[in-house]
């Protein structure tokens, strides 16, 4: 990437823009992997979709983990504002989520930050959503705190997958591994 060109920056909502204490503890869902199917009655896609209002109910519930926005957040703002970057939010949330999701986006862009707010309405796979919305702004990088999703970003997209990892992931080798977003932010800083 050219230094001193616009960068496009796609972020995650859940875990990356949105504090989730939550998502530490996602390695440790995989282990349900395997029971997951059964249990849930669900195919085998990666990424479980809620059908009955009980289970949208308790997905819903799940969201409330991601109770703050990020304290590293008043820095991208900054970026933004010195036209160092064109931020956006692309969030894998589905459409049983939209109440929630709007409510943040209007905290989250009330200064008009992010350049776009886009969430998974048609209810696709998260990272089927995110392929399509990484090619279509033709985005230079994309932030991610799913280890699942960072694999299938990297084999379809040509964007830079940053990656915020957590105390069970760390020790997978990956080149754009973060412990936090003011991580992310001081590498982006260096690239602009």
């Amino acid at each position: 990437m050219k230094k001193n060109k616009i960068l496009t920056i796609g972020f995650d909502l859940d875990g990356v823009i949105l504090d989730n204490p939550i998502r530490t503890f996602r390695p440790l869902a995989k282990t349900l992997k395997f029971i997951k199917p059964i249990l849930l009655r669900q195919k085998k896609e990666p990424f479980y979709y809620p059908k009955t209002s009980w289970e949208k109910f308790l997905w819903w519930l799940l969201h409330k983990t991601s109770w703050r926005i990020n304290p590293a957040f008043p820095l991208l703002e900054k970026l933004v504002k010195k036209r160092k970057i064109k931020a956006y939010i692309i969030t894998g949330r589905y459409s049983c989520l939209k109440d929630d999701f709007e409510k943040w986006k209007n905290k989250l862009n009330r200064k008009k930050i992010f350049a776009g707010i886009f969430m998974n309405e048609n209810d696709l796979q998260p990272n089927e959503f995110k392929i399509q919305m990484i090619k279509k702004l033709k985005l230079d990088i994309f932030v991610e705190d799913n280890w699942d999703i960072i694999e299938k970003l990297n084999s379809h997209t040509k964007a830079k997958i940053f990656w915020l990892t957590n105390l069970f992931d760390q020790f997978i080798p990956y080149p754009f591994k973060f412990k936090n977003l003011k991580e992310v932010i001081g590498q982006i800083e260096q690239m602009v």
